[in-house]
């Protein structure tokens, strides 16, 4: 998901910024458990972060990435169909979920380490990456850090070129300016913010508006969503997505306004590997929206067909 606001709209409040930096803009970071959290939840700690992840299944391989201020919960249509025939390893990365968000690198490149960190611990030596959203970014990253790690690659509506970034997350860049951004902005209604990705928004699941929503009370989530906004500096990596060999289906929907279907259609062009598979009357959120369809083309794409 990502939260867009006009330029018009925030610059006002950009021009004070700097006056605020203190008083409003001091955003803090977290380690440790949080109130809350799931009974059956499973963690381990790996790039000095307690990683929350989950473990299912038996079979080849896949690990789950979930996209900007989502969790493990993106996955709940498409695990049950998975861990028939696969070993799913799912993923909060570092700053969401029920991971922690301490200070430090939140870039794709280093949340690439931390997943590839807890395949490690997990006995994992090599995996089918399946992304969606900014999620894809890490897929990617990971695919150009650990090539010897990455069987397959499955994204969905992937959020991987500097031109997706909107007015807030360019402007976030700038010190004191992202703090306060973020610590005014950052606290739109979760299913206000999921509207946005759906082509027919009365079939979002509620459980999935009750995650966003509890995850945005959570302690340092501003400061970690500020610091992954900050690390989406994609002009320079977005040019070697090309070396990047592994077999790569790109899922996407017709309707999605978050990653048009151009991105995809660019994507499929720069990647020397990638089949595109579109979805009609389908937004953001191919893995609900067009839940059978895609479950059926991402399970036989794993299998190789």
């Amino acid at each position: 998901m990502t939260p867009r606001a006009s330029l018009s709209r925030l610059l006002p409040w950009v021009m004070l910024a700097g006056l605020c930096t203190c008083s409003m803009g001091c955003l803090s970071h977290h380690q440790g458990a949080m109130k809350g959290e799931p009974v059956d939840a499973t963690f381990l700690t790996v790039e000095g972060a307690r990683v929350r992840y989950l473990d299912v299944g038996e079979g080849p391989p896949v690990v789950l990435l979930h996209g900007f201020a989502s969790s493990i919960e993106n996955w709940v249509s498409v695990i049950p169909a998975l861990k028939k025939t696969h070993r799913v390893l799912a993923v909060d990365l570092k700053g969401f979920g029920w991971t922690d968000r301490p200070v430090g690198d939140y870039s794709p490149a280093a949340q690439a380490a931390l997943v590839r960190a807890v395949m490690k611990e997990r006995g994992i030596d090599q995996a089918a990456i399946v992304a969606h959203s900014w999620g894809s970014s890490v897929a990617l990253a990971f695919a150009l850090a650990y090539p010897e790690a990455t069987s397959r690659i499955a994204l969905y509506d992937a959020w991987v070129y500097e031109s997706q970034l909107p007015s807030m997350f360019q402007l976030a860049r700038a010190k004191g300016v992202g703090e306060f951004l973020f610590a005014a902005f950052y606290s739109e209604r979760g299913e206000e913010r999921l509207s946005l990705g759906f082509y027919d928004p009365e079939i979002i699941p509620e459980k999935l508006v009750e995650a966003v929503e509890l995850a945005m009370e959570r302690p340092g989530t501003r400061a970690a969503a500020l610091e992954a906004v900050r690390g989406m500096a994609f002009t320079e990596v977005e040019q070697t997505y090309s070396r990047i060999t592994a077999p790569t289906l790109l899922l996407w929907g017709r309707e999605d306004v978050v990653t048009p279907l151009s991105i995809g259609e660019r994507l499929s062009r720069q990647l020397p590997n990638a089949r595109l598979v579109v979805y009609p009357r389908c937004g953001h959120f191919p893995m609900i929206e067009a839940v059978a369809a895609s479950n059926r083309e991402l399970l036989e794409f794993l299998e190789g067909k």
